[in-house]
């Protein structure tokens, strides 16, 4: 890669956005704050329109309109606010990469409205498992990652811009370019629709900026440069030796010629495939294997997991603000700050008035939401286990649950022997409950891991569903020797005790793996590694010795 490549591809993409924003949608900017993001920003403040610069804590009111309560209570009669995406703008969003899921999911629905918007991201994730989220990075024609010192970003002129623009919509295009753009996306590994299509706008707007007015060879490779390789999910495959074409009828290449054909059958297949993977970035593939380990629930935002709380929570002081669907109106907290200010208040035309609130007035109400937590407790009860173990099991689990209402944890119990999984304590917080419940405890049998896993993760669900944060504490020898069929087999039953694992671990289910066996082995320690738990061996630790472990292990 030579000096100023990336400027100048950076200049060719936000030149293109300025012609077609609402065909390209916007771009990505992926770099921490410094003289490249700097500059960056200052040539984005030169592009033509109106622009507007919004954050991921912003409220819907804000972005898309609301009702005015004050103004509403003032007049009598509804007012609407208008929010910043009633006309079609340039939206840029810093610190995209702790975009919520519900702000993306709103900005991928204004874009695909075809209103004429454009979203500029500005993320400064840190790692390549983080990053804004994959809802707009696919809309989203152009992805930046400046790897060279800060250049001045040049932009052409508004007037070659506006000429531009207008020379867009009589732009021709080869019948046979979207085809082959669709074809070299597949070769990547490009499994979006959207790519070829925002490949083909890049080229027709890269063709007006160039005061052409035919797509050409040159602007198909160079938008598919600009398109496809933040979007490649493999290495170009080596194309098998072709047997060579028939040789042309003499004359032929000059009728042609002659004809002007504006075939882009001359543009072999592997030229554009060498032009593209020359620019994927060199880490490609511990990226592939970040993003194929990321739990799928995983919002990778940095701030932390957004959790659906089944309480209203407690509450807080109330601030001053405005109401919206998310906020609302503490009426004492408003009364009382608007109370002092009746006096000077009711002059001139508002001398009648009882009550005179102003927007600066109203409060809102806060509340400090935090979600329970539910214990999923699975436990080895079959014979290699040791019956001992469910005592020390049935003492943690009545110890934590004396702990719940401080700690606003639920506790359930699962065991596993024989052929299949019980439940032994439905979720609760009840202990009178759970040690009516835990009274007799059975165990002895085969040891069906996989069994266990599956029902564990089945609970989680459940919880999930009821806005609980379910946690697993799974307590085993890692011995397995009953798979999901149900036939003695210790391999196949290792093997579906793994897979099961690997899939929890996918769906976001963390939690801690106690061995419970004598001697520890590598085979609970292998489960954990597939379940992404935290290993603890604990071969002689009693009930006491297992609460405090586990409580540790879930506080880390």
């Amino acid at each position: 890669m030579t000096d100023g490549a990336d400027t100048d591809r950076t200049q060719r993409a936000l030149a293109a956005l300025a012609v077609d924003p609402g065909g390209l949608k916007g771009l990505t900017f992926r770099a921490r704050m410094g003289p490249a993001r700097q500059a960056f920003e200052t040539a984005l403040r030169k592009l033509p329109g109106p622009q507007h610069r919004i954050h991921p804590a912003i409220t819907d009111d804000q972005l898309f309109g609301g009702l005015n309560i004050a103004a509403s209570l003032a007049k009598g009669r509804p007012v609407r606010d208008a929010g910043l995406a009633d006309q079609p703008s340039m939206l840029t969003l810093t610190m995209a990469e702790r975009t919520p899921s519900g702000l993306a999911a709103r900005l991928a629905q204004l874009l695909d409205s075809d209103r004429g918007h454009a979203v500029i991201l500005l993320d400064e994730a840190a790692s390549a498992d983080e990053g804004a989220p994959q809802a707009l990075l696919d809309r989203l024609a152009f992805h930046i990652e400046p790897t060279e010192p800060a250049t001045p970003v040049r932009l052409p002129a508004a007037a070659d811009l506006d000429a531009a623009r207008k020379r867009l919509p009589r732009v021709q295009t080869p019948q046979d370019a979207l085809l082959m753009l669709v074809t070299l996306a597949a070769r990547f590994g490009i499994h979006s629709l959207r790519a070829p299509s925002l490949a083909l706008r890049a080229a027709r707007a890269l063709t007006a900026l160039d005061g052409e007015m035919s797509v050409t060879e040159d602007r198909i490779q160079e938008a598919a440069e600009l398109v496809y390789p933040s979007r490649a999910t493999m290495m170009p495959v080596e194309a098998e030796d072709e047997t060579p074409p028939d040789a042309p009828e003499p004359g032929q290449s000059d009728k042609a010629d002659e004809a002007g054909d504006q075939s882009l059958t001359d543009l072999t297949d592997d030229i554009l495939v060498s032009a593209i993977a020359a620019l994927l970035p060199p880490d490609i593939l511990d990226r592939l294997a970040a993003k194929s380990t990321r739990p799928a629930n995983a919002t990778g935002s940095g701030a932390g997991d957004r959790r659906r709380g089944n309480r209203r929570g407690r509450p807080l002081p109330s601030r001053p603000g405005r109401p919206s669907a998310q906020a609302r109106i503490d009426p004492i907290a408003t009364l009382r700050a608007a109370a002092p200010w009746q006096t000077l208040r009711r002059t001139g035309r508002n001398a009648d008035r009882a009550l005179i609130i102003l927007p600066s007035d109203i409060r809102i109400k806060r509340f400090e939401d935090r979600s329970d937590r539910l214990l999923i407790f699975t436990v080895d009860a079959s014979g290699s286990a040791a019956v001992a173990r469910l005592a020390e099991a049935k003492g943690a689990v009545e110890l934590m649950l004396a702990q719940a209402y401080a700690r606003r944890d639920q506790v359930a119990l699962l065991a596993f022997r024989g052929n299949d999984t019980e439940t032994l304590l439905p979720p609760t917080r009840s202990l009178v409950q759970a040690k009516r419940r835990l009274a007799s405890l059975p165990g002895g049998g085969g040891t069906p891991l996989a069994s266990g896993l599956m029902a564990a993760g089945d609970l989680a669900q459940l919880a999930r569903g009821r806005g609980l944060t379910p946690l697993l504490v799974l307590l085993t020898d890692g011995r397995a020797n009953i798979p999901l069929s149900g036939e003695p087999d210790r391999a196949t039953a290792s093997e579906d005790a793994t897979r099961i694992a690997a899939s929890l671990r996918a769906q976001g289910l963390s939690g801690v793996l106690v061995d419970t066996s004598n001697r520890p082995t590598d085979t609970a320690r292998a489960i954990a590694a597939a379940l992404g738990a935290r290993y603890l061996a604990l071969p002689r630790a009693d009930a006491n010795g297992i609460s405090t472990a586990v409580t540790s292990a879930l506080e880390a």
